[in-house]
């Protein structure tokens, strides 16, 4: 895992699969047409921007802006590039002409298109063009081309999709995803556990937002100077984003609004919005392929996509933490009445840390996976009285694991065991009754009693995120 800090002090951290990715590409020689996309904020410029350092490279920042204006913005660029002033002042007729005047270049040269669907929407005939230009040039040209774009939708239907021109010409594609728990928590080097949890429950794994929090403040701090004061980047940006995303981002806000007063269940959901289950059901799935809704399911069902027992939950972890604490004192916070609403926040915290942590745990189960067995399911386990916090299972080598994840201010004991225990006979009653492997995660540690039963039956700790060894 790597870090790395520049001069005007950006922390650049990990990525080093995706740089790989690039580096392996580029050293094919051949041409390329790469595809990276992924959610706003999620690191992708900086990500290419470490990438082209040292190689000959055109980057190129579409705009939300006419056509015609952004065929001029890049001749520009491409005249600076070569040093042609005739480009810089007549520029290319054509996106056609320009991108042929590239691929004519003896030299390997990247040619990055960020936010491309901003030129989709300035020009709906321009996938096409490309598709015909890499058929007829662009493929046997030296040209290592780079379309990118956080508008997820569009990249995956226009871009990406079966029906899209480009679909089949692609040489490459990665989907950026935000940072784990473990690479996020480097930009709170040295600080408690407990700190970096909470600074992850707003930013999740989103480096933009981490950047804005200031490494000097405590976690309160940083959530009253730079989540809830009106006027700062990310007091506005779950709206900015939903505009930016969606025709319709009142229906999909009220959605939204509702899963985080706990409204999980599809039929609670349209009670709450009023909007009928058909339409939900179709904004839910625009949610889910946004990646800011997930629908989980009991993770021992069998066929999880038919089950009935599905629930939503907001999945983007700032958005979650936005509807379920800034949005409802949007009025004392337009009043400037941040440290009543800070103190409130603080307050309910505890609780909501729960959630987060146990998300933080399945990854680092995941982590551990080679330690103990191939995860075929990964989730939760519920039925009408019990909940297990994390449950993982293979049906071919009949084995299990159910954990235990507890935020709280005590250690945690045997009792605690015991009723995990009791939950996991509940939900192997059926004809699957595997092996189990007993884990527990606690934001304390455990009392002595748990510690020794845990050496007295092989049960697996974890005081944080780290295991806890028996001697």
């Amino acid at each position: 895992m790597g870090m790395d800090v520049t001069k005007d002090q950006h922390i650049f951290i990990d990525r080093e699969e995706e740089i790989s990715f690039l580096e392996e590409k580029w050293r094919s020689r051949k041409p390329q047409l790469i595809v990276i996309w992924g959610k706003r904020r999620v690191g992708k410029t900086e990500l290419v921007r470490r990438f082209l350092e040292g190689r000959p490279h055109l980057y190129f920042l579409a705009e939300s802006t006419n056509d015609r204006d952004q065929l001029e913005r890049f001749s520009r660029a491409v005249g600076e590039l070569f040093q042609e002033p005739l480009l810089e002042t007549r520029g290319f007729s054509s996106w056609e002409e320009g991108l042929r005047f590239l691929a004519r270049r003896r030299e390997r040269l990247a040619l990055v298109l960020d936010e491309f669907p901003y030129l989709i929407q300035a020009n709906r005939g321009i996938t096409t063009l490309f598709q015909r230009l890499w058929d007829e040039e662009l493929s046997r040209s030296r040209l290592f081309l780079v379309l990118m774009g956080s508008s997820v939708g569009m990249m995956e239907s226009e871009v990406l999709g079966y029906r899209a021109p480009l679909y089949g010409r692609r040489t490459g594609q990665w989907k950026v995803q935000p940072l784990s728990f473990s690479q996020a928590s480097l930009f709170r080097p040295g600080r408690p556990f407990e700190d970096r949890v909470m600074h992850y429950a707003v930013a999740g794994g989103i480096p933009a937002y981490w950047t804005l929090f200031s490494p000097r403040k405590d976690f309160r701090r940083n959530l009253r100077d730079h989540v809830l004061r009106k006027g700062e980047f990310l007091y506005d940006e779950v709206e900015f984003i939903l505009r930016e995303e969606l025709r319709e981002p009142r229906f999909y806000f009220s959605i939204l609004q509702a899963m985080a007063q706990g409204k999980r269940r599809i039929s609670e959901i349209t009670n709450a919005t009023g909007i009928p289950q058909p339409t939900a059901n179709k904004y839910l799935g625009v949610l889910i392929d946004l990646d800011i809704v997930e629908r989980e399911v009991p993770a021992t069902e069998e066929k999880p996509a038919k089950s009935k027992k599905g629930l939503y939950r907001i999945r983007d972890q700032f958005f979650d933490f936005w509807f379920r604490f800034v949005l409802p004192r949007r009025g004392d916070l337009e009043m400037g009445r941040l440290d009543s609403a800070c103190d409130r926040i603080m307050g309910e915290l505890p609780q909501y840390l729960g959630g987060v942590y146990e998300r933080i745990a399945m990854e680092t189960l995941r982590r551990h996976e080679k330690e103990l067995f191939t995860f075929e399911r990964l989730g939760r386990w519920w039925d009408r009285n019990r909940e297990i916090d994390i449950l993982a299972l293979n049906r071919e080598e009949n084995r299990a694991l159910v954990a235990e994840v507890k935020w709280s201010e005590r250690p945690v004991g045997v009792e605690v065991y015991r009723g995990l225990r009791e939950k996991a006979e509940a939900a192997f009653r059926g004809r699957f009754r595997p092996e189990i492997d007993y884990v527990l995660f606690s934001q304390k540690g455990f009392t002595p009693g748990m510690l020794k039963a845990a050496r007295a039956e092989n049960i697996l700790l974890f005081r944080g995120t780290d295991p806890v060894r028996h001697p």
